[in-house]
């Protein structure tokens, strides 16, 4: 039930990308950013110097970075350690009890500390909208567009995408700023998402939008 042990893949480029059946093209004024999961503890799995963590991760940074520039409103999810079995509810029966309450497992990682005026969400299931308040933080701040960042691609990014779509909020995953298990199911995560729900871009695709 722990996590596995991630083999090093390359992160797909923009010739790679799935065409999406949404129309929908990012805009600054309308967007907000959501670094999902980036947390010490699930990213122990990967090499940390190595594809497709460390571009990932300083494919983040990139965007957040700018983001805070332009005023964009970023949004981080982190998990809480030692959950009481109760409210981990049915995902202690795939992924055992989770992450513990310690800085090496709870700790978004160095690269990616959240910065003032930054907001952070206790993150409860695999979407990140399960039992938080990022909608209405999000409409509050005249936002109805979501870009998901972070870990992991076809499980938590994936909810997240698919339920922005479901409450009429614009969904975007940036294709090579987030890791998965693997690059199959980096893959399929992105082919899923194009076809139902959002819109995979790569970060300099975003980065030219978001200018």
């Amino acid at each position: 039930m722990a996590l596995p042990t991630i083999p090093s893949y390359a992160l797909p480029t923009a010739a790679e990308l799935p065409a999406p059946r949404g129309p929908w093209q990012p805009d600054p004024a309308r967007i907000a950013l959501l670094v999902h999961d980036m947390q010490r503890y699930f990213l122990a799995a990967f090499g940390a110097d190595a594809a497709p963590l460390a571009p990932a991760t300083a494919n983040i940074v990139r965007l957040v970075a700018h983001c805070r520039a332009q005023g964009i409103p970023v949004f981080y999810t982190a998990q809480r350690g030692n959950q009481d079995r109760r409210d981990r509810g049915l995902q202690a029966d795939l992924w055992g009890p989770g992450m513990q309450a310690t800085r090496e497992h709870e700790a978004i990682i160095a690269a990616l500390a959240p910065a003032e005026g930054d907001h952070v969400l206790v993150k409860h299931r695999y979407s990140a909208f399960q039992r938080s308040n990022l909608e209405t933080m999000m409409r509050a701040r005249g936002r109805d567009q979501l870009l998901v960042t972070g870990v992991y691609a076809h499980i938590g990014c994936t909810a997240t995408v698919a339920e922005a779509f479901q409450r009429d909020i614009e969904a975007f995953i940036a294709a090579d700023a987030v890791a998965d298990f693997s690059r199959a199911d980096h893959d399929q995560a992105l082919h899923w998402i194009a076809r139902t729900c959002g819109v995979p871009m790569t970060t300099d695709q975003l980065l030219e939008r978001l200018a």
